[in-house]
């Protein structure tokens, strides 16, 4: 079931898909359960997101926006099966100020894009190229090692929902890496002191931590 404080942001989102059509969807998050954020997908033709999905750029393009965007991230781009998708997400906070979701706009603007280079092919001293080349795996973008407090704030929230969820007694080793691996893929280590609080809340080293890091990443 929704949270109300969520539900109320389903109706916008249709009238963002109604109102700029096909090319156009709109993902709702609950961040309080992250492994499975998503509740809502409005037209999910542009990304094919599920309910029951998970966030997926949300820590590492929070990271580039500014102290003064604190809670919109907007106008960032990556490649999704071969088609170029512009996204927006803003961060939904509940009356104490808690992060409690997300509301992401995806647009294939793939149609566009290409229509805007065969036109600038065709005036001299402009050419192709005229839309930047966008890296394939947004994580694998030049990010800062801190972030603003916001996101240290979101990231830090974040771990402990994630671990918080999944912890049911003593934790396998195997779930241990099952976390490590998630974490990592959604940009969680980017954000400086995220690994000690990992360690913190999985209650091992952080040097266990780095060790569990390197094989998730192939590197043992």
């Amino acid at each position: 079931m929704i949270k109300p404080i969520l539900a109320q942001y389903i109706p916008m989102a249709d009238m963002v898909v109604k109102t700029f059509g096909e090319d156009v969807e709109v993902v709702l998050h609950d961040l309080s359960t992250p492994q499975h954020s998503v509740v809502y997908v409005a037209n999910n033709r542009v990304t094919g997101r599920q309910v029951g999905e998970s966030f997926q750029h949300l820590v590492s393009k929070a990271l580039h926006a500014s102290d003064e965007e604190r809670d919109v991230i907007a106008n960032y781009y990556y490649h999704k099966e071969g088609r170029l998708i512009r996204s927006s997400s803003m961060l939904i906070r509940d009356e104490s100020g808690a992060l409690v979701g997300a509301f992401c706009i995806n647009i294939d603007t793939t149609r566009v894009t290409s229509q805007i280079n065969a036109l600038a092919a065709m005036l001299p001293g402009i050419g192709e190229g005229i839309i930047p080349d966008i890296p394939d795996d947004p994580a694998e973008d030049a990010v800062p090692a801190d972030g603003s407090r916001s996101v240290v704030e979101m990231v830090t929230d974040l771990i402990d929902k994630i671990i918080g969820e999944a912890r049911e007694g003593v934790m396998s080793r195997e779930k241990r890496l099952e976390l490590i691996r998630f974490m990592d893929s959604r940009g969680v280590f980017l954000v400086k002191g995220a690994i000690d609080r990992v360690a913190e809340k999985l209650q091992i080293s952080k040097v266990t931590v780095y060790s569990y890091l390197d094989e998730v990443r192939g590197k043992r």
